[in-house]
Protein backbone atom coordinates (compact mmCIF):
# COMPACT_ATOMS: atom_id res chain seq x y z
CA UNK A 1 0.00 0.00 0.00
CA UNK A 2 1.44 3.38 -1.00
CA UNK A 3 1.89 6.03 1.68
CA UNK A 4 0.42 9.53 1.44
CA UNK A 5 2.86 12.44 1.73
CA UNK A 6 2.27 16.18 2.04
CA UNK A 7 3.68 19.33 3.65
CA UNK A 8 2.61 20.42 7.13
CA UNK A 9 2.01 23.95 5.84
CA UNK A 10 -0.49 22.55 3.32
CA UNK A 11 -2.93 22.00 6.15
CA UNK A 12 -4.18 25.05 8.02
CA UNK A 13 -5.21 24.88 11.68
CA UNK A 14 -8.61 23.23 12.03
CA UNK A 15 -8.66 22.12 8.40
CA UNK A 16 -9.74 18.69 7.19
CA UNK A 17 -8.29 17.07 4.09
CA UNK A 18 -9.37 13.83 2.46
CA UNK A 19 -6.68 11.83 0.70
CA UNK A 20 -5.94 8.26 -0.27
CA UNK A 21 -3.52 5.79 1.21
CA UNK A 22 -3.38 3.02 -1.33
CA UNK A 23 -7.00 2.27 -2.14
CA UNK A 24 -8.51 3.69 1.06
CA UNK A 25 -9.83 7.18 1.84
CA UNK A 26 -8.27 8.86 4.86
CA UNK A 27 -9.30 12.04 6.68
CA UNK A 28 -6.33 14.15 7.77
CA UNK A 29 -6.91 16.82 10.41
CA UNK A 30 -4.62 19.41 11.94
CA UNK A 31 -5.15 20.52 15.54
CA UNK A 32 -2.36 22.84 16.66
CA UNK A 33 0.94 21.10 15.99
CA UNK A 34 -0.66 17.66 15.80
CA UNK A 35 -1.85 15.79 12.74
CA UNK A 36 -4.54 13.11 13.03
CA UNK A 37 -5.44 10.59 10.36
CA UNK A 38 -8.61 8.49 10.57
CA UNK A 39 -11.02 6.74 8.22
CA UNK A 40 -12.69 9.29 5.97
CA UNK A 41 -16.24 7.90 6.02
CA UNK A 42 -18.69 7.62 8.89
CA UNK A 43 -19.34 3.91 9.56
CA UNK A 44 -23.07 4.59 10.05
CA UNK A 45 -24.27 5.69 6.56
CA UNK A 46 -20.82 6.33 5.02
CA UNK A 47 -21.05 10.12 4.89
CA UNK A 48 -17.78 11.98 4.20
CA UNK A 49 -16.56 13.30 7.54
CA UNK A 50 -14.71 16.12 5.79
CA UNK A 51 -18.13 17.74 5.33
CA UNK A 52 -18.78 17.50 9.06
CA UNK A 53 -17.64 19.66 11.96
CA UNK A 54 -14.52 19.67 14.14
CA UNK A 55 -15.16 20.23 17.84
CA UNK A 56 -11.97 20.07 19.90
CA UNK A 57 -10.34 16.73 19.18
CA UNK A 58 -13.55 15.26 17.77
CA UNK A 59 -15.25 15.20 14.38
CA UNK A 60 -19.03 15.05 13.91
CA UNK A 61 -20.81 13.44 10.97
CA UNK A 62 -22.86 15.82 8.77
CA UNK A 63 -25.77 13.41 8.25
CA UNK A 64 -26.76 12.02 11.65
CA UNK A 65 -24.38 13.73 14.09
CA UNK A 66 -22.29 10.73 15.13
CA UNK A 67 -19.16 11.90 16.97
CA UNK A 68 -15.65 10.40 16.91
CA UNK A 69 -12.44 10.97 18.85
CA UNK A 70 -9.66 11.89 16.44
CA UNK A 71 -6.93 10.58 18.73
CA UNK A 72 -8.37 7.10 19.30
CA UNK A 73 -11.05 6.81 16.60
CA UNK A 74 -13.58 5.89 19.30
CA UNK A 75 -17.25 6.36 18.45
CA UNK A 76 -18.30 8.73 21.23
CA UNK A 77 -21.93 9.27 20.24
CA UNK A 78 -24.51 7.27 18.35
CA UNK A 79 -25.84 6.54 15.82
CA UNK A 80 -22.43 5.23 14.73
CA UNK A 81 -21.42 2.38 17.02
CA UNK A 82 -18.14 1.42 15.30
CA UNK A 83 -14.87 3.24 15.86
CA UNK A 84 -12.94 4.86 13.05
CA UNK A 85 -9.67 3.29 12.05
CA UNK A 86 -6.60 5.36 12.91
CA UNK A 87 -3.58 5.70 10.62
CA UNK A 88 0.08 6.03 11.50
CA UNK A 89 1.33 9.61 11.06
CA UNK A 90 5.03 10.42 10.79
CA UNK A 91 6.45 13.94 10.71
CA UNK A 92 9.93 15.04 9.78
CA UNK A 93 10.14 18.83 9.78
CA UNK A 94 7.56 19.99 7.25
CA UNK A 95 7.13 16.55 5.71
CA UNK A 96 4.08 14.53 6.81
CA UNK A 97 3.67 10.87 5.84
CA UNK A 98 0.48 8.87 6.43
CA UNK A 99 1.46 5.22 6.57
CA UNK A 100 -0.43 2.05 7.53
CA UNK A 101 -3.74 1.62 9.33
CA UNK A 102 -3.09 0.93 13.00
CA UNK A 103 -4.46 -2.06 14.90
CA UNK A 104 -7.58 -1.23 16.97
CA UNK A 105 -6.91 -0.29 20.56
CA UNK A 106 -7.89 -2.79 23.24
CA UNK A 107 -10.68 -1.64 25.60
CA UNK A 108 -9.53 0.00 28.82
CA UNK A 109 -11.72 -0.89 31.77
CA UNK A 110 -12.46 1.88 34.26
CA UNK A 111 -12.16 0.52 37.80
CA UNK A 112 -11.56 -3.11 38.71
CA UNK A 113 -13.54 -6.16 37.67
CA UNK A 114 -14.28 -6.89 41.33
CA UNK A 115 -16.35 -3.69 41.68
CA UNK A 116 -18.44 -4.31 38.58
CA UNK A 117 -21.87 -5.96 38.46
CA UNK A 118 -21.39 -9.67 37.78
CA UNK A 119 -24.16 -9.71 35.22
CA UNK A 120 -26.06 -7.09 33.21
CA UNK A 121 -29.41 -7.57 31.51
CA UNK A 122 -30.54 -5.25 28.73
CA UNK A 123 -34.31 -5.45 28.42
CA UNK A 124 -35.31 -4.35 24.93
CA UNK A 125 -33.92 -5.36 21.55
CA UNK A 126 -34.12 -2.00 19.83
CA UNK A 127 -31.47 0.58 19.12
CA UNK A 128 -30.92 1.34 22.81
CA UNK A 129 -30.36 -2.29 23.75
CA UNK A 130 -27.71 -2.97 21.15
CA UNK A 131 -26.04 0.42 21.74
CA UNK A 132 -25.71 -0.46 25.42
CA UNK A 133 -24.31 -3.90 24.60
CA UNK A 134 -21.69 -2.41 22.27
CA UNK A 135 -20.79 0.26 24.84
CA UNK A 136 -20.32 -2.33 27.60
CA UNK A 137 -17.94 -4.42 25.55
CA UNK A 138 -16.15 -1.32 24.21
CA UNK A 139 -15.56 -0.30 27.84
CA UNK A 140 -13.97 -3.69 28.55
CA UNK A 141 -16.81 -5.10 30.67
CA UNK A 142 -15.85 -8.79 31.14
CA UNK A 143 -18.96 -10.38 32.64
CA UNK A 144 -22.26 -11.75 31.33
CA UNK A 145 -24.42 -9.53 29.11
CA UNK A 146 -27.91 -10.69 28.17
CA UNK A 147 -30.07 -8.86 25.64
CA UNK A 148 -33.75 -9.76 26.05
CA UNK A 149 -36.18 -8.82 23.29
CA UNK A 150 -39.86 -9.51 22.61
CA UNK A 151 -39.10 -8.98 18.91
CA UNK A 152 -38.47 -11.92 16.61
CA UNK A 153 -35.58 -10.12 14.88
CA UNK A 154 -32.17 -9.15 16.20
CA UNK A 155 -31.74 -5.36 16.65
CA UNK A 156 -32.29 -3.53 13.36
CA UNK A 157 -32.24 -0.05 11.84
CA UNK A 158 -35.72 1.12 12.85
CA UNK A 159 -35.69 4.54 11.07
CA UNK A 160 -35.20 2.71 7.79
CA UNK A 161 -38.49 0.85 8.18
CA UNK A 162 -40.51 3.85 6.99
CA UNK A 163 -37.82 5.16 4.65
CA UNK A 164 -35.46 3.19 2.40
CA UNK A 165 -36.67 -0.30 3.34
CA UNK A 166 -40.34 0.46 2.72
CA UNK A 167 -39.61 2.28 -0.54
CA UNK A 168 -37.57 -0.71 -1.72
CA UNK A 169 -34.04 0.70 -1.89
CA UNK A 170 -32.71 -1.06 1.24
CA UNK A 171 -32.72 -4.88 1.18
CA UNK A 172 -33.27 -7.05 4.25
CA UNK A 173 -29.52 -7.64 4.58
CA UNK A 174 -28.91 -3.93 5.30
CA UNK A 175 -31.26 -3.77 8.26
CA UNK A 176 -29.48 -5.56 11.17
CA UNK A 177 -27.44 -3.19 13.34
CA UNK A 178 -24.98 -6.02 13.95
CA UNK A 179 -24.29 -9.22 11.98
CA UNK A 180 -25.55 -12.45 13.59
CA UNK A 181 -22.06 -13.58 14.59
CA UNK A 182 -21.41 -10.36 16.54
CA UNK A 183 -23.37 -11.48 19.59
CA UNK A 184 -21.57 -14.81 19.97
CA UNK A 185 -18.17 -13.28 19.27
CA UNK A 186 -18.69 -10.67 22.00
CA UNK A 187 -20.27 -12.98 24.55
CA UNK A 188 -23.73 -11.38 24.37
CA UNK A 189 -26.61 -13.77 24.93
CA UNK A 190 -29.45 -12.75 22.62
CA UNK A 191 -32.89 -13.88 23.80
CA UNK A 192 -35.49 -13.15 21.09
CA UNK A 193 -39.25 -13.74 21.24
CA UNK A 194 -38.94 -13.40 25.00
CA UNK A 195 -41.41 -11.46 27.12
CA UNK A 196 -40.70 -10.37 30.69
CA UNK A 197 -43.76 -10.58 32.94
CA UNK A 198 -42.36 -9.35 36.25
CA UNK A 199 -39.48 -7.35 37.71
CA UNK A 200 -38.42 -7.85 41.34
CA UNK A 201 -36.00 -5.01 42.14
CA UNK A 202 -35.38 -6.24 45.69
CA UNK A 203 -34.26 -9.71 44.55
CA UNK A 204 -32.82 -8.29 41.31
CA UNK A 205 -34.62 -10.78 39.14
CA UNK A 206 -36.79 -10.79 36.03
CA UNK A 207 -39.50 -13.37 35.42
CA UNK A 208 -39.92 -14.60 31.85
CA UNK A 209 -43.19 -15.63 30.21
CA UNK A 210 -42.37 -19.32 30.68
CA UNK A 211 -41.88 -18.84 34.42
CA UNK A 212 -38.10 -18.91 34.42
CA UNK A 213 -36.21 -16.40 36.52
CA UNK A 214 -33.44 -14.27 35.06
CA UNK A 215 -31.23 -12.72 37.73
CA UNK A 216 -29.23 -9.55 37.19
CA UNK A 217 -26.91 -7.24 39.08
CA UNK A 218 -27.35 -4.38 36.63
CA UNK A 219 -30.45 -3.75 34.49
CA UNK A 220 -31.29 -1.39 31.64
CA UNK A 221 -34.95 -0.95 30.74
CA UNK A 222 -35.20 -0.05 27.05
CA UNK A 223 -38.46 -1.57 25.85
CA UNK A 224 -39.48 1.56 23.95
CA UNK A 225 -43.07 2.30 23.05
CA UNK A 226 -46.08 0.67 21.42
CA UNK A 227 -48.03 2.10 18.49
CA UNK A 228 -51.34 3.72 19.40
CA UNK A 229 -54.07 1.56 17.88
CA UNK A 230 -57.15 2.92 16.18
CA UNK A 231 -60.69 1.70 16.67
CA UNK A 232 -62.29 1.87 13.23
CA UNK A 233 -65.63 0.07 13.11
CA UNK A 234 -65.60 -2.61 10.43
CA UNK A 235 -61.81 -2.82 10.12
CA UNK A 236 -59.81 -6.05 10.37
CA UNK A 237 -56.14 -6.83 11.03
CA UNK A 238 -55.77 -7.23 7.27
CA UNK A 239 -57.31 -3.84 6.47
CA UNK A 240 -55.68 -1.85 9.31
CA UNK A 241 -51.90 -2.01 9.64
CA UNK A 242 -49.18 -0.40 11.74
CA UNK A 243 -45.46 0.15 11.30
CA UNK A 244 -43.49 -0.46 14.45
CA UNK A 245 -41.42 -3.60 13.84
CA UNK A 246 -39.40 -5.25 11.09
CA UNK A 247 -42.21 -7.80 10.75
CA UNK A 248 -44.68 -4.94 10.27
CA UNK A 249 -42.48 -3.46 7.54
CA UNK A 250 -42.15 -6.78 5.73
CA UNK A 251 -45.92 -7.20 5.82
CA UNK A 252 -46.42 -3.71 4.38
CA UNK A 253 -43.93 -4.40 1.59
CA UNK A 254 -45.78 -7.60 0.71
CA UNK A 255 -49.17 -5.84 0.72
CA UNK A 256 -47.88 -2.82 -1.23
CA UNK A 257 -46.65 -5.11 -4.00
CA UNK A 258 -50.28 -5.79 -4.95
CA UNK A 259 -51.97 -2.57 -3.78
CA UNK A 260 -53.24 0.22 -5.99
CA UNK A 261 -54.38 2.66 -3.28
CA UNK A 262 -53.46 2.98 0.41
CA UNK A 263 -54.98 5.19 3.09
CA UNK A 264 -52.48 6.63 5.60
CA UNK A 265 -53.98 7.84 8.87
CA UNK A 266 -51.75 10.41 10.54
CA UNK A 267 -49.86 13.35 9.04
CA UNK A 268 -46.79 13.45 11.24
CA UNK A 269 -43.35 11.94 10.68
CA UNK A 270 -44.09 8.23 10.39
CA UNK A 271 -47.32 8.70 8.44
CA UNK A 272 -45.78 11.03 5.87
CA UNK A 273 -42.58 9.00 5.52
CA UNK A 274 -44.78 5.97 4.81
CA UNK A 275 -46.70 8.05 2.26
CA UNK A 276 -43.47 9.06 0.50
CA UNK A 277 -42.16 5.49 0.43
CA UNK A 278 -45.41 4.09 -0.95
CA UNK A 279 -45.52 6.77 -3.64
CA UNK A 280 -42.02 5.73 -4.71
CA UNK A 281 -43.50 2.24 -5.19
CA UNK A 282 -46.17 3.73 -7.44
CA UNK A 283 -49.03 3.25 -4.97
CA UNK A 284 -51.72 5.95 -4.82
CA UNK A 285 -51.83 7.48 -1.32
CA UNK A 286 -54.53 9.38 0.59
CA UNK A 287 -53.52 10.94 3.92
CA UNK A 288 -56.23 11.47 6.54
CA UNK A 289 -55.55 13.47 9.71
CA UNK A 290 -57.46 15.68 12.15
CA UNK A 291 -54.79 18.38 11.91
CA UNK A 292 -55.34 21.51 9.85
CA UNK A 293 -51.67 21.48 8.77
CA UNK A 294 -49.36 18.44 8.77
CA UNK A 295 -46.52 18.48 11.32
CA UNK A 296 -47.55 21.89 12.64
CA UNK A 297 -47.36 20.84 16.30
CA UNK A 298 -43.77 19.64 15.95
CA UNK A 299 -42.31 21.90 13.28
CA UNK A 300 -44.68 24.83 12.84
CA UNK A 301 -47.26 25.64 10.19
CA UNK A 302 -44.69 27.05 7.75
CA UNK A 303 -42.72 23.81 7.46
CA UNK A 304 -45.96 21.84 7.65
CA UNK A 305 -47.41 23.60 4.62
CA UNK A 306 -44.13 23.15 2.76
CA UNK A 307 -44.08 19.41 3.46
CA UNK A 308 -47.73 19.10 2.46
CA UNK A 309 -47.00 20.82 -0.84
CA UNK A 310 -44.00 18.57 -1.38
CA UNK A 311 -46.16 15.47 -0.96
CA UNK A 312 -48.92 16.89 -3.15
CA UNK A 313 -46.37 17.52 -5.89
CA UNK A 314 -45.68 13.77 -5.76
CA UNK A 315 -49.35 12.88 -6.05
CA UNK A 316 -50.44 12.46 -2.42
CA UNK A 317 -54.01 13.55 -1.66
CA UNK A 318 -54.70 15.07 1.78
CA UNK A 319 -57.96 14.94 3.76
CA UNK A 320 -57.28 17.18 6.75
CA UNK A 321 -59.50 18.14 9.65
CA UNK A 322 -61.20 14.75 9.67
CA UNK A 323 -60.78 11.11 10.69
CA UNK A 324 -61.77 7.64 9.48
CA UNK A 325 -65.21 6.88 10.89
CA UNK A 326 -65.88 3.37 9.56
CA UNK A 327 -64.83 0.68 7.14
CA UNK A 328 -66.82 -1.74 4.97
CA UNK A 329 -64.63 -4.07 2.91
CA UNK A 330 -62.39 -1.69 0.90
CA UNK A 331 -64.57 1.39 1.39
CA UNK A 332 -63.50 3.79 4.13
CA UNK A 333 -65.90 6.51 5.25
CA UNK A 334 -64.46 9.68 6.78
CA UNK A 335 -66.10 11.70 9.52
CA UNK A 336 -66.91 14.43 6.99
CA UNK A 337 -68.83 11.92 4.84
CA UNK A 338 -66.19 11.39 2.15
CA UNK A 339 -65.84 7.80 0.99
CA UNK A 340 -62.50 6.47 -0.20
CA UNK A 341 -61.58 3.17 -1.84
CA UNK A 342 -58.32 1.67 -0.60
CA UNK A 343 -56.66 -1.71 -0.35
CA UNK A 344 -55.70 -1.14 3.28
CA UNK A 345 -54.95 1.51 5.92
CA UNK A 346 -51.61 2.30 7.55
CA UNK A 347 -52.05 4.04 10.90
CA UNK A 348 -49.30 6.31 12.19
CA UNK A 349 -50.93 8.24 15.01
CA UNK A 350 -48.26 8.10 17.70
CA UNK A 351 -46.92 5.76 20.36
CA UNK A 352 -47.25 5.14 24.10
CA UNK A 353 -44.27 4.25 26.31
CA UNK A 354 -44.13 0.70 27.63
CA UNK A 355 -44.28 1.32 31.37
CA UNK A 356 -46.57 -1.48 32.65
CA UNK A 357 -43.67 -3.66 33.83
CA UNK A 358 -42.07 -0.72 35.64
CA UNK A 359 -45.38 0.21 37.25
CA UNK A 360 -45.94 -3.32 38.55
CA UNK A 361 -42.41 -3.29 39.94
CA UNK A 362 -43.11 -0.10 41.89
CA UNK A 363 -40.81 2.19 39.93
CA UNK A 364 -41.74 5.85 39.76
CA UNK A 365 -43.52 6.67 36.51
CA UNK A 366 -45.03 9.79 34.95
CA UNK A 367 -45.63 9.61 31.20
CA UNK A 368 -42.63 7.31 31.15
CA UNK A 369 -40.24 5.84 33.68
CA UNK A 370 -38.73 8.62 35.77
CA UNK A 371 -34.94 8.69 35.85
CA UNK A 372 -32.35 11.04 37.33
CA UNK A 373 -29.57 12.88 35.49
CA UNK A 374 -27.60 9.61 35.38
CA UNK A 375 -30.61 7.79 33.86
CA UNK A 376 -31.10 5.69 36.98
CA UNK A 377 -34.68 4.85 37.96
CA UNK A 378 -36.04 4.96 41.50
CA UNK A 379 -34.59 1.45 42.03
CA UNK A 380 -30.82 1.06 42.61
CA UNK A 381 -29.02 -0.67 39.76
CA UNK A 382 -31.94 -0.18 37.35
CA UNK A 383 -31.56 2.33 34.51
CA UNK A 384 -33.89 3.32 31.67
CA UNK A 385 -33.28 4.74 28.21
CA UNK A 386 -35.13 5.61 25.03
CA UNK A 387 -38.81 6.20 24.36
CA UNK A 388 -39.83 4.99 27.82
CA UNK A 389 -37.47 7.23 29.86
CA UNK A 390 -38.41 10.65 31.23
CA UNK A 391 -35.31 12.54 32.32
CA UNK A 392 -34.31 16.00 33.63
CA UNK A 393 -33.07 17.79 30.52
CA UNK A 394 -30.37 20.32 31.48
CA UNK A 395 -30.91 22.34 28.29
CA UNK A 396 -34.61 23.08 28.67
CA UNK A 397 -34.70 22.83 32.46
CA UNK A 398 -37.69 20.50 32.12
CA UNK A 399 -38.27 16.81 32.67
CA UNK A 400 -38.91 15.41 29.19
CA UNK A 401 -39.49 12.20 27.27
CA UNK A 402 -38.41 12.30 23.64
CA UNK A 403 -39.11 9.61 21.03
CA UNK A 404 -35.95 9.88 18.91
CA UNK A 405 -33.84 6.96 17.67
CA UNK A 406 -30.45 8.67 18.09
CA UNK A 407 -31.37 9.92 21.55
CA UNK A 408 -32.32 6.39 22.64
CA UNK A 409 -28.90 5.11 21.57
CA UNK A 410 -27.04 7.94 23.28
CA UNK A 411 -28.96 7.45 26.50
CA UNK A 412 -28.17 3.74 26.37
CA UNK A 413 -24.47 4.47 25.94
CA UNK A 414 -24.51 6.74 29.00
CA UNK A 415 -26.55 4.24 31.02
CA UNK A 416 -24.14 1.44 30.10
CA UNK A 417 -21.17 3.41 31.37
CA UNK A 418 -23.07 4.28 34.54
CA UNK A 419 -23.86 0.61 35.10
CA UNK A 420 -20.08 0.26 35.29
CA UNK A 421 -19.87 2.98 37.95
CA UNK A 422 -18.80 5.98 35.87
CA UNK A 423 -21.47 8.46 37.09
CA UNK A 424 -21.82 10.24 33.75
CA UNK A 425 -24.62 12.79 33.50
CA UNK A 426 -26.75 12.61 30.38
CA UNK A 427 -26.61 16.01 28.69
CA UNK A 428 -26.86 15.33 24.94
CA UNK A 429 -29.06 17.59 22.85
CA UNK A 430 -31.83 15.60 21.07
CA UNK A 431 -31.45 15.11 17.31
CA UNK A 432 -33.57 13.47 14.64
CA UNK A 433 -34.07 13.50 10.89
CA UNK A 434 -37.11 12.97 8.67
CA UNK A 435 -36.91 12.04 4.99
CA UNK A 436 -39.49 12.95 2.35
CA UNK A 437 -38.55 12.06 -1.24
CA UNK A 438 -35.27 13.92 -1.88
CA UNK A 439 -35.76 16.34 1.04
CA UNK A 440 -34.39 15.65 4.52
CA UNK A 441 -35.31 17.71 7.56
CA UNK A 442 -32.72 17.69 10.36
CA UNK A 443 -33.80 18.87 13.80
CA UNK A 444 -31.69 19.47 16.86
CA UNK A 445 -32.92 20.52 20.30
CA UNK A 446 -36.36 20.16 21.84
CA UNK A 447 -39.20 22.68 21.63
CA UNK A 448 -42.56 21.48 22.89
CA UNK A 449 -43.86 25.00 22.44
CA UNK A 450 -42.42 28.29 21.30
CA UNK A 451 -43.46 31.92 20.99
CA UNK A 452 -41.31 32.82 17.97
CA UNK A 453 -40.27 30.99 14.83
CA UNK A 454 -37.63 32.48 12.54
CA UNK A 455 -36.89 31.22 9.02
CA UNK A 456 -33.54 32.08 7.42
CA UNK A 457 -33.21 31.20 3.74
CA UNK A 458 -35.85 29.74 1.45
CA UNK A 459 -38.26 26.92 2.23
CA UNK A 460 -39.38 26.89 -1.39
CA UNK A 461 -35.82 26.18 -2.51
CA UNK A 462 -35.24 23.58 0.25
CA UNK A 463 -32.42 25.71 1.68
CA UNK A 464 -33.23 27.14 5.08
CA UNK A 465 -32.70 27.25 8.82
CA UNK A 466 -35.67 27.48 11.20
CA UNK A 467 -35.13 28.61 14.79
CA UNK A 468 -37.69 27.91 17.51
CA UNK A 469 -37.50 30.36 20.40
CA UNK A 470 -39.23 31.05 23.67
CA UNK A 471 -38.65 34.29 25.60
CA UNK A 472 -35.79 35.10 23.22
CA UNK A 473 -33.95 31.81 23.83
CA UNK A 474 -33.38 29.30 21.03
CA UNK A 475 -34.78 25.89 21.99
CA UNK A 476 -34.38 24.02 18.73
CA UNK A 477 -33.19 24.41 15.16
CA UNK A 478 -34.44 22.66 12.02
CA UNK A 479 -32.56 22.80 8.74
CA UNK A 480 -33.19 21.74 5.16
CA UNK A 481 -30.18 21.54 2.85
CA UNK A 482 -27.85 22.93 5.52
CA UNK A 483 -26.30 19.92 7.24
CA UNK A 484 -23.21 21.65 8.59
CA UNK A 485 -25.31 24.47 9.99
CA UNK A 486 -27.37 21.90 11.87
CA UNK A 487 -24.16 20.59 13.46
CA UNK A 488 -23.18 24.13 14.42
CA UNK A 489 -26.62 24.62 16.00
CA UNK A 490 -26.10 21.43 18.02
CA UNK A 491 -22.84 22.74 19.42
CA UNK A 492 -24.43 26.11 20.22
CA UNK A 493 -27.35 24.45 22.02
CA UNK A 494 -24.96 22.27 24.03
CA UNK A 495 -23.33 25.42 25.36
CA UNK A 496 -26.60 26.95 26.56
CA UNK A 497 -28.12 26.45 29.98
CA UNK A 498 -31.59 27.48 31.17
Amino acid sequence: MADATFQFSDLKEGAMLTGRVGDQDVLVVRRGEEIFAVDALCPHYHAPLSEGLLVGETVRCPLHHACFNLRSGAALRAPALDALGCWKVERSGERIVIRERLAPRAPTLTGTAATLPRSIVLLGGGAAGVAAAVALRAAGYPHAVTLVSADDSAPYDRPNLSKDFLEGSAPDAWMPLRPPEFYAEHGIELMLNTTVTALDTARRQLTLQDGRGLPYEGLLLATGADAVHLNIPGSTPQSLRYLRSFADARALVAEAAHARTVLVVGASFIGLEVAASLRKRGVAVHVVAPDAVPMAKALGAEIGRYVQGLHESHGVTFHLGTTVASCAANTFTLANGTQLQADFVVAGVGVRPQIALAQRAGLKVEDGVLVDEYLQTSAPGVYAAGDMARWPDPHSGERVRVEHYVLAQRQAQTAARNLLGQREKFDAVPFFWSQHYDVTIRYVGHARNWDALHIEGSLAQADCTVRYQRAGRTLAVATIGRDRENLEAEVALEALSP
